[in-house]
């Protein structure tokens, strides 16, 4: 989400053919919705189950029997009609775990995930309303003309980075009208600016850190810390993104060797660019450079407060906390970022209207994936009532039963390639799919936070290559480079990328 959408709904109406129809994939929020659809009919179909519970509430594996369902037709149309109600604030009872919003108990719907993703969307709004972020990373770029390689590892680390602590990929759009021609200036082909953007940005969301919209909400679907694994996922994301920055410099290399082994060919005009001509962005001003402090306190602070740090330096899950330690969750963070967000526009002088209309139109930008994030909850909501949860999960544990902890944590990667393909949305996929796989983990000995790695590394895969991401399209689009020709420069990577998760996967599952 963010001020790249209108650039990738232009660069799509451009490429469609005048007075033609050109077929647009589903929304995430249409897909969920027949999601749901489809999920309330099966209910009728798949026999009520359930498990045993210890005392923390996780199954017992070997323990699950058939149970009968009470429910009438009337009580299943209900659970349809209410379930994105109860995906927001819907309660769960303690003795029958029915989830119902006139209920006592434990809140079960995502009302604090959802408050969190419309305030962290606040806060970076407000960020690029000072403009202070395009302005920094322009003025690397500009100040790199001269040095290509030094370029494109500079422009990929500061995207990656971005990626990796706040799901930096749409708001990339905007950045082609300057990295295209300071790329062509330096005898590189339009392959070499749109890999640094989309790869640059999309290994950093594959390996997610804290990443709100992936391992944010996927930790919270598992019901784990946002920090658990933390320490994987960060080397992951140091030898991902080297292994992405040495593929896109190498590639870049050869073709400023050689114009003739180009992948996306040159347009006329292209060989007219003079690095020494590029318009140099304005300065930073004090302003510029004290936002863009205040951001990096403001996530350092986040990564701070959610990192289990006894755990992750003793490698001991059951050890002490320390007495640093915050063990924030999202309602802390939700807050966080709002009063974040009224601090940066204070610093910024935006006075009062202004900032009250910035947060309220950050609020609404970021109100599409929340929403995905609620009709997602609500479906497993669905599942739960009519009893069939646990009957699904027992299915996949014959499945997976006997197989060793990393032979799993590879599986759960492959299961999940399809299903980001027909769920873009990694908010809606991790919401929809981690009731199902934590579990899992359990009966397989394996950390559920491995599970979240595996799971956001398949979304992140997939989402550097695949055609329903606005990311993706929307960006060879803007750079004028053929779809089918980028998918040539990146399979290699791809193919790299996929053994180097399994290994990491698996070793992390073997680790922990």
């Amino acid at each position: 989400m963010g001020p790249g959408d209108d650039l990738s709904t232009r660069a799509e109406a451009e490429e469609r053919p005048p007075g033609g129809k050109k077929f647009t994939f589903p929304s995430a929020l249409t897909i969920l919705a027949i999601v749901t659809l489809a999920v309330w009919a099966l209910a009728f179909l798949v026999p009520p189950g359930a498990y045993d519970r210890d005392k923390g509430g996780a199954p017992v594996q070997g323990t699950y029997h058939r149970v009968d369902s009470d429910q009438s037709f009337v009580d299943r149309l209900n659970d349809l009609f209410l379930s994105p109600v109860n995906g927001l604030y819907g309660v769960q009872d303690a003795e029958t775990g029915e989830v119902g919003t006139d209920l006592a108990g434990e809140l079960y719907g995502s009302a604090g995930v959802f408050l969190f993703v419309l305030a962290i969307g606040a806060f970076i709004t407000v960020v690029f309303a000072t403009g202070a972020l395009d302005r920094g990373i322009g003025r690397l770029a500009h100040r790199l003309r001269d040095r290509g390689a030094l370029l494109i590892a500079g422009v990929m680390l500061v995207f990656a980075l971005l990626g990796t602590v706040e799901g930096f990929a749409e708001e990339t759009l905007g950045f082609y009208g300057l990295i295209i021609p300071l790329m062509l200036a330096l005898g590189y082909d339009r392959m070499v600016a749109t890999g640094t953007i989309i790869l640059g940005a999309g290994i950093g969301v594959l390996c997610s850190t804290v990443n709100p919209f992936a391992t944010g909400v996927a930790s919270s679907a598992a019901d784990i810390s946002l920090g658990d694994g933390i320490v994987l996922r960060a080397i992951m994301w140091v030898v991902l993104t080297a292994v992405t920055i040495t593929y896109v410099i190498r590639y870049a290399n050869r073709v400023r060797a050689n114009p003739g082994r180009s992948l996306s060919g040159f347009l006329p005009g292209d060989r007219d660019h003079n690095a020494a001509e590029a318009a140099e962005p304005p300065q930073l001003t004090r302003l510029h450079q004290t936002v863009l402090i205040l951001v990096t306190l403001v996530f350092a602070f986040m990564i701070f407060s959610v990192v289990p740090w006894s755990s992750a330096l003793t490698g001991d899950a059951d050890a002490t906390p320390y007495g640093f330690e915050l063990g924030w969750s999202f309602p802390q963070l939700a807050a966080l970022f709002l009063v974040a967000a009224v601090l940066v526009g204070i610093v910024a002088r935006f006075g009062e209207q202004r900032l009250s209309a910035t947060i309220i139109q950050g609020a609404a930008d970021f109100i599409s994936p929340a929403l995905v994030i609620v009709l997602a909850r609500g479906v497993t909501v669905i599942m739960n009532n009519s009893q069939i949860t646990d009957t699904v999960l027992h299915s996949i544990e014959g499945v997976v039963s006997g197989t060793s902890s990393a032979l799993f944590a590879v599986i759960v990667f492959l299961v999940n390639l399809p299903l980001a393909f027909l769920i873009p949305s990694t908010s809606g996929h991790a919401t929809l799919a981690m009731p199902i796989l934590a579990p899992l983990a359990d009966f397989a000995g394996v950390s559920r936070a491995v599970v979240v790695t595996s799971w956001q590394a398949a979304s992140g895969w997939m989402n550097l290559w695949v055609p329903t991401t606005a990311v993706t399209i929307g960006g060879v689009a803007l750079a004028k480079v053929g779809y089918d020709r980028y998918l040539r420069f990146v399979w290699p990577l791809l193919a790299i990328l996929a053994v180097l998760i399994c290994g990491f996967v698996a070793l992390g599952a073997v680790w922990t």
